[in-house]
């Protein structure tokens, strides 16, 4: 097992399909914790085990690779090369009428997905979206999510994440604590919820507590960059104290290992640039900040403005990868 001591509390992507002399002399010396792929990296089967197998070498270790596979309008691997998977939404309005034909279609899909992943050596996949849907749900989410029924949403989320364990994929489930009620696109602007904590406690946060009480700390979560008025009405929760200690923390009880959403967002345009927008989401209470873009400058300010992964991040790191690479 890797001395995780003086890794960075930071994931972080790449720029192309392969990686330049520049990156990999970057990534060796600052020692991210892992990497998050997107449609600009994976080209065929082949270059990306190649590209998988280089970023692990270029920190020492085999580390988690990212990647948001959820099917639909959001996956990285594409066809023709890949299989092209529904929405889950298709799912949730199956299940609306035969739950067991929705379980057994959804864990046929989840399983063929994974075994995709584990081919390039993805180990981590940003999925499910366990939001709730709504009246106002932005179409950023839409078909993303299974439907406006919190249990069923629940139960086919607790799906996707077994299956997925089950092929050794560790899980991400998302928006902490719940994107369903934002009417707005966090990639554009910042969103906010004006219900009332009872609510969002019996509807939109009953999906994440349900799997969180059944995986534990086998599965990792994501925080939306979105506002709850009556719970922190000054900070999005992804650098929000109050929210991810008082609500995803405590009310929902997730104790597994906990990402920011992409600090590139424009939800988050008043916090600074990428590195400051970094630092503040460790402080707050996540285990890692993630950036997306690649771009190596920022990169460079961002691991300089995040700490080391935190004692607690690195046994919850320990409880969930490291356990399934056992």
């Amino acid at each position: 097992m890797s001395d995780l001591s003086q890794t960075k509390a930071v994931i972080l992507s790449v720029k192309e399909a392969a990686l330049s002399d520049d990156e990999r002399s970057f990534f060796a010396s600052s020692r991210p914790l892992g990497f998050i792929l997107f449609a600009r990296n994976c080209e065929n089967p082949a270059q990306l085990q190649a590209l998988t197998a280089d970023l692990r070498d270029a920190v020492g270790w085999r580390c988690p690779i990212l990647i948001d596979q959820e099917g639909g309008r959001v996956q990285r691997l594409k066809p023709p090369v890949w299989r092209q998977y529904p929405a889950m939404q298709s799912f949730g309005t199956c299940a609306r009428e035969n739950l067991h034909e929705a379980l057994s279609d959804l864990r046929f899909t989840i399983l063929q997905l994974a075994e995709e992943l584990v081919e390039v050596g993805v180990d981590v996949n940003c999925a499910p979206v366990l939001d709730v849907l709504s009246d106002v749900t932005h179409d950023a989410i839409g078909d993303r999510a299974f439907c406006d029924d919190p249990d069923l949403v629940a139960r086919l989320g607790e799906s996707v994440c077994r299956n997925l364990l089950s092929a050794g994929v560790v899980p991400v489930i998302k928006h902490l604590p719940g994107h369903g009620r934002g009417a707005v696109d966090s990639h554009k602007d910042l969103p906010y919820v004006s219900e009332e904590i009872e609510e969002l406690i019996k509807s939109d946060f009953n999906p994440f507590r349900s799997v969180s009480k059944i995986f534990g700390q086998a599965v990792w979560g994501m925080v939306a960059h979105i506002v709850y008025k009556h719970v922190d009405a000054e900070h999005p929760s992804s650098v929000s104290p109050v929210i991810i200690n008082e609500i995803i923390r405590g009310e929902i009880g997730f104790d597994g290992f906990l990402v920011s959403d992409d600090l590139d967002m424009d939800a988050l345009a008043g916090y600074g640039d990428v590195a400051a927008r970094a630092a503040l989401s460790v402080e707050a209470g996540c285990d890692a900040a993630l950036y997306c873009a690649g771009d190596l400058d920022v990169m460079e300010q961002v691991v300089k403005a995040v700490p080391n992964l935190t004692a607690k991040a690195q046994k919850r790191l320990q409880n969930s990868y490291l356990s399934l690479k056992a």
